[in-house]
Parts: structure tokens; C-alpha cells; sequence
């Protein structure tokens, strides 16, 4: 029987070892292809949009779990879920979505109070149990991911911790050709002042600019370094060309950020699992504009008397991250035990929520219910209910 006996294995154009021996007989290899549960992003490849396709709403408009930032601005930008043309790479990888940014028309020009940017965070609990050893500089993390501007222009970024001391790693893309998709990738090594509490609030965040003032940057800043957090010196100062371009556009995709010192392939998840995971952080329940006038009907209720209703509302599909936000929009109507309706509510007292339901404890503005009856509520067409436990 042949043996062969060795330490490691490596390519001769390589600079580390792709499987290192040992002497127990085990190994340890850098594998990039078919990993499942790497990624800490949700959402990375921009498929899932619950709130809609198109958006100027600051924070959480479209893409499940990426928001956007923006401030100082003359006109808003527009926050978009756009489609990735075939034939060109990503979509050759398998993406079809990308989050966009439209920048407004800024007359007055590149301000040092302006910013447009993305992000999104990781809950602390994810981070922490990830297997990157955070505290240890030998230990690292790994982000990835597509992008692409409509203006030659280098762009800044950085992650950025919350728990203990707040840290910063700003990075930048190199400067990017027009109109065309780059992959950017970074190998961030851990440090001695992270702290990941063990809970679900903000672990590390994801922070990409389009642009961002001098109020908030510093020339003499360094990317590729930890820094204690400082909210005059997140990154070198900015160019100005795609801020001041009317119209310009910035497109991401395949986020990914994964322990190890290796960018693996991106982990494509079924578009049921990542609608699952995006739900823990966003759920609504809707009627399209052309439906029924009374599209939904959620029992469960009683009247408390002639003019509202209490009781159980909804069961959420996954244990939401933290008690959710209720909003109402548009037309909720009472339902009498005997059928009909009992007139639209004017209140909104989705006050009774916990991770899992939510209750209400006492819908009014009804009319003709009978005390004691069961009830239910109604969403008319164009009416949703949107529960909101994002970071």
C-alpha cells in the first residue's frame, strides 16, 4: 500500500497551505464550494423584498434586512430591488437581484453633513456563537460581495461593532469602472477589544457608503485596521463624483460574511428558508389593491362592547427577533358575529404582541357589535398590518 507523508498541501502559486496535516490524523482544508449555514448576512443575494420593489423611505424600504441611511441630502434617494442582467457575472453565479441606490439631484452640492449609505446588522448571539475567535488576531472573518456604480469612483465602507468598546474596520473597493460588476473581498482579522454579547441585539454591522461628508471622515483614517469607534473618523475622506452625479446609481449583491480567512461560494439558500429567516425581523400581512373590500378575515376576537373588539390577532410564522412594531395602513373593519360589518376601526392598539402573536386590547371606532359575541377583523383591499422587529 502506498502512503503519502506530509505536513500540508499547497499550490505553488499559493501563499497558505489549502490542507494542513495533523498528526493525529486529522486535517483541516479550505474548502470554498457547497458550505450551508456560513453566512451571517440574511438576505445576501437582495431576493426577498417584502415591503415592496421601490422606496425614498430612510432605513427599511425594500430588501429585507438592508437599509439605507441618508441625510443633508436636497433631494432623496431612492432605495430599489432591481434585476441583475443575464448573461453577465454575478447572474452567471446564479444571482438575480441586486439592492440599488439611486442618488436624488443634490444642487447644493457634496456637504460635510451629507451621507447615503446601506447596511445591515447581525444580531450580537450570531456573531458570537459564528466560530470566529474574535478576540484572537489570528482569527478572522471574511466579507464578500458584488458591486457596481454608474461612475468610475472608489467607495468606503466598514464593520463596526457594538457591544463593549465599539470598534471599526473601515475598507474601500478600489476604484470601480463604470458600469461594471467587481467582486470585493476582505480578510478581517479579529481583536482583543470585541465583545459579542450573547443576546439578540446589534452584534456587527455592515455599513457601505455611497457618500459620506467630512464631518463623519478623516484624511489621516486607515482602512484595513481595527480602531475604537469615533463618529467624526469612520473613513478616509470620500470622492465626491458619484454623490454629485444626478441620477448616479450603486448596486450590491452576494453579501456574504463568514468565519474563516477565506471568501467560500456563496451559500444560496431556497427562497422559502431565506423568506423564513427575513421574518424574524419583517412580517406583514396584506390585500392587494384589487381584492376583496373585505380580503382578509382574522377571528379569533370578542366584542367588548357595541363599538370594539379584543382578543388574539395573528400568530407571526417564526419567533420574531424582539417584540415587534405594528403599523396599520388602510381599512380594518369589525365583523359581527352574524356577519356584516361593524364599521372601521380608528384605532390601533396592536398592543398586546410578543415574539410569537399579536393581541390587541381593544380595537374601537366600530358600531353595532354585540358585547360578549365573537368578532373579527377585516382588511379591506389595499390594507396591510406590518410587524417590524428589525436592527
Amino acid at each position: 500500500m502506498s502512503q503519502l507523508n506530509v505536513n500540508a498541501i499547497r499550490h505553488t502559486g499559493a501563499s497558505s497551505d489549502a490542507v494542513t496535516l495533523a498528526a493525529d490524523g486529522t486535517c483541516t482544508a479550505k474548502i470554498t464550494n457547497n458550505l450551508s449555514n456560513r453566512n451571517l448576512i440574511v438576505n445576501g443575494d437582495m431576493r426577498i423584498a417584502q415591503r415592496g420593489t421601490t422606496s425614498t423611505a430612510n432605513n427599511y424600504g425594500t430588501i429585507d434586512n438592508f437599509g439605507i441611511n441618508y441625510g443633508g441630502t436636497d433631494e432623496a434617494p431612492t432605495q430599489a430591488q432591481v434585476d441583475i442582467a443575464a448573461g453577465t457575472t454575478p447572474y452567471t453565479l446564479g444571482f438575480r437581484k441586486a439592492f440599488q441606490i439611486t442618488n436624488g439631484n443634490q444642487t447644493s452640492g457634496a456637504g460635510a453633513g451629507d451621507w447615503v449609505g446601506m447596511y445591515q446588522w447581525v444580531e450580537s448571539q450570531d456573531c458570537a456563537s459564528s466560530g470566529w475567535n474574535y478576540t484572537s488576531t489570528s482569527s478572522y472573518i471574511t466579507l464578500s460581495f458584488w458591486v457596481k456604480s454608474s461612475v468610475a469612483q472608489n467607495f468606503y465602507g466598514y464593520c463596526r461593532t457594538n457591544d463593549g468598546t465599539n470598534k471599526l474596520y473601515p475598507f474601500e473597493t478600489g476604484s470601480l469602472s463604470a458600469g461594471t460588476w467587481t467582486k470585493v473581498t476582505k480578510k478581517i482579522p479579529g481583536h482583543a477589544d470585541i465583545q459579542f454579547d450573547n443576546n439578540n441585539g446589534h452584534g456587527i454591522g455592515f455599513e457601505f457608503w455611497a457618500f459620506i461628508g467630512t464631518d463623519y471622515t478623516d484624511s489621516g483614517a486607515t482602512t484595513g485596521v481595527w480602531s475604537t469607534y469615533t463618529s467624526g473618523s469612520r473613513t478616509l475622506d470620500a470622492p465626491t463624483t458619484w454623490y454629485t452625479t444626478n441620477d448616479a446609481t450603486l448596486e450590491i449583491t452576494g453579501v456574504q460574511l463568514e468565519a474563516g480567512d477565506t471568501a467560500t461560494d456563496f451559500e444560496f439558500r431556497t427562497y422559502g428558508d431565506e423568506l423564513a429567516r427575513c421574518k424574524r425581523y419583517f412580517h406583514r400581512i396584506e390585500t392587494s389593491a384589487n381584492g376583496n373590500p373585505a380580503g382578509i378575515y382574522m377571528s379569533g376576537l370578542l366584542a367588548y362592547n357595541t363599538t370594539s373588539v379584543y382578543g388574539h390577532v395573528c400568530d407571526f410564522p417564526t419567533t420574531m427577533r424582539a417584540i415587534p412594531t405594528v403599523t396599520k395602513v388602510g381599512t380594518i373593519t369589525c365583523g359581527n358575529a352574524a356577519g356584516g360589518n361593524g364599521g372601521a376601526i380608528t384605532s390601533s392598539n396592536f398592543d398586546y404582541c410578543t415574539r410569537n402573536q399579536c393581541c390587541t386590547s381593544g380595537e374601537t371606532g366600530s358600531s353595532g357589535l354585540v358585547g360578549g359575541n365573537c368578532s373579527s377583523l377585516n382588511l379591506a383591499a389595499d390594507t396591510s398590518l406590518s410587524f417590524s422587529a428589525g436592527l
